[in-house]
């Protein structure tokens, strides 16, 4: 097998040294350079930019610069794919989002993965598993998932999260390590989001006694 071989077959592999997966890396590190530096407001060539960059995408795809990630052609995102500022994929291994998936800023996804022995390590030998991701799921801010993992369908992440394991369909779930903390149920639809005035200002006050302890 080749190093790329290996990668994509999620076998240790020679991450560091090999010509092949390197040039591959600059050749995607200079098409999202490009892309993070277009006019905000040019949308077309945006659009036209990240189908460059991205292996399948569904017709509507729109990320917030600065997006980075390693190859590019491992990722593949459904309809209506929206990501935030600061999105990091490290695709050595495949990464699939499926339709109407939300991500915050600063989130990553993480596919390598280094052997706990310092030695084969410094060898610049890794691993990377890959990293699925269900439809109509909502990634909080600052949330970083795992190689391996597997996120279900009508799934929220709370903010921060550490996600290091695989989270079933329509749950919650926050922490680090992330954990599911309860089901989406009917009453959350059902629920009105509005704040009161009254409840409001008294959400502000105890956020305020909090940073000041």
């Amino acid at each position: 097998m080749t190093e790329k071989e290996k990668m994509i077959n999620q076998k240790l592999y020679d991450a560091n040294y090999n010509s092949e997966l390197e040039e591959e890396r600059l050749k995607c590190k200079r098409l999202c350079q490009l892309y993070n530096q277009l006019p905000i407001d040019d949308l077309e060539r945006r659009h036209a930019q990240i189908k460059k960059i991205l292996g399948k995408t569904g017709e509507n795809v729109h990320i917030e610069p600065d997006f980075w990630c390693d190859y590019g052609y491992l990722i593949e995102v459904g309809e209506n794919f929206y990501a935030n500022h600061g999105l990091v994929i490290l695709d050595a291994g495949k990464v699939t989002f499926g339709d109407n998936v939300f991500i915050a800023p600063s989130c990553g996804f993480h596919t390598s993965g280094h052997p706990i022995d310092f030695e084969r390590r410094n060898r610049g030998l890794e691993y990377a598993y890959s990293i699925k991701v269900g439809s109509n799921v909502w990634i909080g801010a600052g949330v970083q998932v795992m190689p391996g993992v597997t996120i279900g369908s009508n799934v929220v992440i709370g903010g921060g999260s550490v996600v290091v394991k695989d989270i079933p369909d329509n749950s919650v779930a926050v922490g680090n390590p992330c954990r599911v903390i309860r089901a989406i149920t009917e009453e959350d639809r059902q629920r009105n989001w509005n704040r009161s005035p009254h409840t409001a200002q008294d959400y502000s006050k105890r956020n305020y006694l909090l940073r000041l302890l």
